[in-house]
């Protein structure tokens, strides 16, 4: 009876682990393993010899940091960096702004058809982000567009959105359009879990619908604006599928303009998959650094209001 409790015991034990194994295999085999890789890749080079015909003509030997120095001095790099910087400064308080204020107006007592509101606002968002800058690109073509025809009989301007400055509001247009129903449904959910009692109380002291808005549902949603927020910047920084769908469409828009977009056309346009790599590697530590700087950056304000909140 002994040994079988202690076969019990063990086995019981060893269950959490046996549940982890298949949750390991999959990280390490799809996430871990394809970025030891990439950091392998990225420390290596191609050798040529001569004129890099034959056998034994090209060779990967190693580099060093030889592939990042060469992407921090690469103004093409550097440059889409400052394009997804601009586009970034657009898209994150716009559609972040738009999402509070439709979360906000849904929370509202006297809102009216509140399930098809939220179904309309959140429905972009299942729109795949090629098809959604394809419907946004046709839109934005003066000769198909049905935009530019009732500006054309109505004997306005038709601005050129496809070129120049415009290009930033064309691309930043369809990231709102297609995140601000996601960011809505977290801030909407997280106003939806402060208790009834709060705001009965507010109104008992006389407070108004606005100031219910601004003291007490912004406050305390504070943490989902932080995650959104922290979302938002990861996904500017990786912003790929727009620029890359639109760029058919029109001269301004290079084969590397994003980050992302020169780390594909190095790797699968010129063939160094190695500079890519590196060029990969510097932008996913740069999303790093920024997410993890705000997010400490969040905890220390929440923290020190905690610590407001207690003095008083």
């Amino acid at each position: 009876m002994r040994s079988a409790r202690r076969r019990g015991s063990y086995g019981v034990k060893r269950a959490p682990y046996l549940f982890l194994v298949p949750a390991t295999a999959l990280f390490l085999l799809f996430f871990a393993l394809p970025i030891g890789y990439a950091l392998w890749l990225s420390l290596r080079k191609v050798r040529v010899s001569g004129l890099g015909l034959g056998s034994g003509a090209r060779t990967e030997v190693w580099a060093g940091l030889e592939n990042y120095t060469g992407a921090l001095s690469d103004s093409e790099l550097l440059g889409g960096a400052l394009r997804v910087l601009g586009y970034g400064c657009i898209v994150v308080p716009v559609m972040l702004g738009l999402a509070l204020l439709f979360a906000l107006m849904l929370d509202s007592e006297r809102v009216r058809l509140a399930p098809f509101t939220r179904l309309a606002i959140f429905l972009p968002y299942a729109v795949p982000g090629v098809v959604a800058a394809l419907l946004w690109g046709f839109l934005y073509l003066p000769d198909v567009s049905p935009f530019y025809f009732v500006l054309d009989e109505l004997g306005l301007p038709q601005p050129d959105l496809l070129d120049g400055g415009p290009l930033y509001l064309a691309l930043s247009n369809i990231a709102v359009w297609g995140g601000t129903g996601f960011n809505m449904i977290v801030i909407y959910t997280a106003l939806r879990a402060i208790p009834a009692e709060v705001y009965e109380a507010a109104k008992l002291d006389g407070a108004t619908p606005l100031q219910i808005a601004l003291r007490i549902k912004i406050p305390m949603v504070a943490p989902s604006l932080v995650l959104t927020f922290f979302f938002s910047i990861i996904a500017t920084l990786q912003v790929f599928n727009e620029p890359t769908t639109l760029k058919p469409l029109t001269n301004s828009v290079s084969t590397t303009w994003s980050p992302l977009m020169k780390v594909y056309q190095d790797a699968f346009g010129n063939g160094d998959i190695h500079a890519a790599a590196a060029q990969a590697t510097l932008i996913a530590l740069v999303t790093l650094v920024l997410s993890f700087g705000f997010l400490r950056a969040a905890d220390r304000g929440n923290k020190r209001d905690a610590g407001q909140g207690d003095a008083r």
